[in-house]
């Protein structure tokens, strides 16, 4: 999906949600155990309950990784059963160099088919650059992360400028909207408005709504810009809205909750 489609599914839906599947093997509702593979069993259902009400999905590869090949197996038939229909951001947070950023790229984008992967840019350009190689693809890069421990490198810099706001300027360069978005998180509110100075027209992806804590109109008050602009992200709030066997009933009623909160923004 590339930035021109991203931006249609987001105005015929009218909301900006990204249902973020960290599914975490001890959470998953125990009568669905028993089947062949629980993980991708417990994203089906959450997928067919949330499809309506989002317009993107975001693996957080961790969850998969640490179950060995059966959890890349679960993780790829989730990729494939969610289709074109929706985003596809595969949060692995890679931030490796020449070729080994090379196959991170080949292994997200070729082989898996996301259509984007969340990069961590410490390293510089060279950590970046050979995922902007793929048309239509995005690379997310971190910049202002919405966990508490931000604040040990992200506000730190030169002349007034600290690292987050470095990262941004820097790596636009490197790309353009169509094919960098940033990470900003919905805990640093304040920062949106600063940030959306100096990258107006890309595209943020934002966790932090939820339980961690950041609210979808504290967002919007300074992230919105002409085209929405905005992925926010909800993971535990949604996925485990439930643990018993209603959880795609309460995941789905979580699902409308914000979309039906997006979508008053987008129509006012």
């Amino acid at each position: 999906m590339n930035y021109q489609t991203l931006i249609k599914t987001i105005k015929a839906k009218k909301n900006f949600l990204c249902v973020g599947l960290d599914t975490d093997f001890d959470k998953i509702p125990q009568h669905l155990l028993q089947s062949e593979d629980p993980i991708f069993e417990f994203n089906k259902k959450i997928i067919d309950a949330t499809r309506d009400y989002c317009v993107a999905y975001k693996p957080n590869t961790a969850f998969y990784e640490s179950m060995g090949a059966s959890g890349w197996s679960s993780l790829q038939k989730t990729v494939d059963y969610i289709g074109d229909s929706h985003f596809i951001i595969a949060d692995a947070k890679r931030g490796d160099i020449g070729n080994t950023a090379e196959q991170y790229a080949k292994a997200f984008f070729e082989n898996m088919h996301c259509d984007s992967v969340t990069i961590s840019p410490y390293m510089g350009g060279d950590a970046v650059t050979p995922f902007l190689k793929y048309k239509d693809k995005f690379v997310i890069v971190l910049a202002l992360t919405s966990n508490e421990s931000a604040k040990d490198f992200q506000y730190f810099g030169e002349q007034n400028q600290p690292l987050y706001e470095k990262v941004i300027r820097q790596s636009s360069q490197w790309g353009d909207e169509k094919n960098i978005m940033f990470v900003v998180g919905a805990t640093k509110p304040e920062a949106f408005k600063h940030i959306r100075s100096i990258a107006p027209n890309h595209f943020l992806l934002v966790p932090g709504v939820g339980t961690q804590g950041g609210s979808v109109a504290d967002v919007c008050k300074y992230g919105l810009n002409e085209n929405v602009g905005l992925l926010i992200n909800v993971s535990r709030q949604i996925i485990f809205a439930s643990m018993g066997e209603d959880f795609e009933i309460k995941a789905k009623e979580a699902a409308m909750k914000f979309a039906e909160e997006m979508k008053k923004i987008i129509e006012d």
